[in-house]
Parts: C-alpha cells; sequence; structure tokens
C-alpha cells in the first residue's frame, strides 16, 4: 500500500497536571508554560488545544503559540463549548459579550448557543475566530474540534446548525466529532457522512469504550481534506462518571495490540485524504505520550 498523505501524530493536551508533576516526559518540573511547548513541539509535530473548549481563546495567547513552535508545527483546537451547544457558564464568556446578555440569561446558571438572539450567536462565532486568526495567517492552524454534547441527535436541527457553523467559520477546516452513537447507526450513518462531506466538513474517527448511549463506533470515513482520529481510550467503568476529572475519564494505557487495530484503518483513511491526524485523549501521566510515540512506531513515523 503507498500511503501519500501526511500523517501526523500527537496528544490531545501537553499540560495537564499528571503529566507535568512528573519527569516521565518533561525534564523538569518546574518548567514554564513556553519552555514546556518548546519542549513538546521538538518531539510531536500536532497538539490538540482543549483549553479552548473550557473559555476562549485570546489573539494573544495565539500568538504566543505561533511564536513558541516551528514552522510546520500544527494546532488542532476545540471549539468553544458555547459553539458546540454545550451549556456555558455566562462567567466563561467574553466580558463585552457578556455584557449583551439579557438579564434573565445572565443570571442563570448556563447559557445556550440556542437561547441567544441571533445576532449575539454571528458575534460569539466571530469573536472565536478572530482570535485563532494569528494560528490561521501563520498556517499553523489544524482543524477546529466540533465536538458535539451527546444530548444532540442526528435532527434537522442539528443539521442545520452545524451548516451554519461551518459558514460563520468559513476560513477554517472543521471537524465533527459526535458523541452520541444515533449518528453513526444503521439508519443515519449515510446520511451523517454524506452531510459532512457536501460541507467539507471532517469526520473524527475514534477509539472509546462502546455499550453506552454516547458510544460512536469505530468507524473509519474520509470527509473532507483532513481525516482524524481521536483516542480516548477504553476506561469503560469512568466513561460516563461524573464528577471526575477528564484525566480519569481517559486514564487508559493502550497495549501494543490495540494501536495495532487501527494501523490499517490509519493507512484506509491517508489513501483518501491529505493529512491524517491521529490524537491521543489519555492524558493522565504519560500515558498519552506513550501511545503516540507506540502508534508512530508501529506506523514507522518515529
Amino acid at each position: 500500500m503507498v500511503v501519500t498523505a501526511q500523517i501526523k501524530i500527537g496528544t490531545c493536551s501537553w499540560t495537564d497536571p499528571t503529566l507535568t508533576e512528573n519527569d516521565l516526559f518533561y525534564p523538569d518540573t518546574n518548567m514554564s508554560a513556553e519552555e514546556r511547548l518548546v519542549f513538546y513541539a521538538g518531539h510531536f509535530p500536532i497538539v490538540e488545544v482543549d483549553s479552548t473548549y473550557y473559555a476562549p481563546p485570546s489573539q494573544r495567547v495565539a500568538g504566543l503559540w505561533v511564536e513558541r513552535t516551528p514552522d510546520h508545527f500544527t494546532f488542532d483546537v476545540k471549539a468553544f463549548r458555547l459553539l458546540t451547544q454545550h451549556p456555558t457558564p455566562p462567567k466563561s464568556l467574553w466580558k463585552d459579550f457578556r455584557e449583551k446578555l439579557p438579564d434573565e440569561m445572565a443570571e442563570k446558571r448556563n447559557v445556550y448557543m440556542r437561547d441567544l438572539p441571533r445576532d449575539l450567536q454571528a458575534e460569539a462565532a466571530q469573536a472565536f475566530r478572530d482570535a485563532l486568526m494569528p494560528l490561521h495567517s501563520a498556517g499553523k492552524l489544524g482543524v477546529v474540534l466540533v465536538q458535539l454534547p451527546p444530548f444532540v441527535y442526528p435532527t434537522r436541527g442539528a443539521f442545520g446548525y452545524m451548516k451554519w457553523l461551518a459558514a460563520q467559520l468559513e476560513d477554517f477546516q472543521l471537524a465533527v466529532e459526535f458523541r452520541n452513537g444515533r449518528w453513526l447507526d444503521e439508519e443515519n450513518m449515510t446520511d451523517t457522512l454524506d452531510f459532512l462531506e457536501r460541507h467539507s466538513l471532517a469526520y473524527v474517527c475514534v477509539d472509546e469504550p462502546q455499550g453506552f448511549k454516547s458510544s460512536v463506533p469505530p468507524v473509519v470515513a474520509v470527509t473532507a481534506p483532513v481525516a482524524e482520529v481521536r483516542f480516548h481510550g477504553r476506561n469503560a467503568e469512568n466513561w460516563e462518571e461524573k464528577g471526575i476529572t477528564a484525566a480519569e475519564r481517559f486514564r487508559y494505557d493502550y497495549p501494543k495490540e490495540e494501536l495495532e487495530e487501527w494501523v490499517p484503518r490509519i493507512e484506509e483513511l491517508a489513501e483518501g485524504a491529505d493529512t491524517v491526524h491521529a490524537l491521543m485523549n489519555n492524558c493522565y501521566s504519560d500515558y498519552g505520550i506513550r501511545s503516540a510515540r507506540g502508534l508512530g512506531d508501529l506506523l514507522g513515523i518515529f
């Protein structure tokens, strides 16, 4: 098999405390944020930024990411939770944006994109877009990850929202990850993948625990120039557990044979895409680092 696509392997975080508090990857637990990113970028060509899900990014920080990484380094960026239809605490919104909320909405514990006036919906998308432009202009923005919540089903409204968001962020390559198995069931999979392809939205393949409503099967599909795989681990016990950290939820150390399952799948993706991103989200301690290296070895990349 001849693979011509560029395959980039990395992790979904370089700053998790369970990683930075030990010396299993970083040589010094007291390294600065800049030193850690420089060190990480010396070992991997790509990283996913997850902090942008919890709070919107800023142009200043995006500019620092550009300055601290090599020319061909890539950042995949998680879309801010407001844009992905997740409940969003008003305090996490942009200050000037928060001041424009209707009084009854500003006093709520969470706000939802669907409840905002249309002009504020567009303003939120524009603010997020503007913040990422330093990365985009430098050629370092890979995909913007739109991770839909488990309560979003394949409805006309959900398809319409994805189309709207793609238009608002038309400068960027969006990648959509589903957290509800109905998107990829026998009834809906063809429509889901056809929709993504028509709108050049990248389908995010996943490796994750099965048997839950939020479980998505490990379907392999290319719907855009970029193909992506996110490895969440197979920690079924913690998959839907409440009140735990993300590191605990995805605490899983992939054995070699489970990574080997993905070698032919990634090669299949590489036949149909220009670029393949494989990101390890099992970011507990150095699990993700070792999984990324292990997959790279199996693919002959590292």
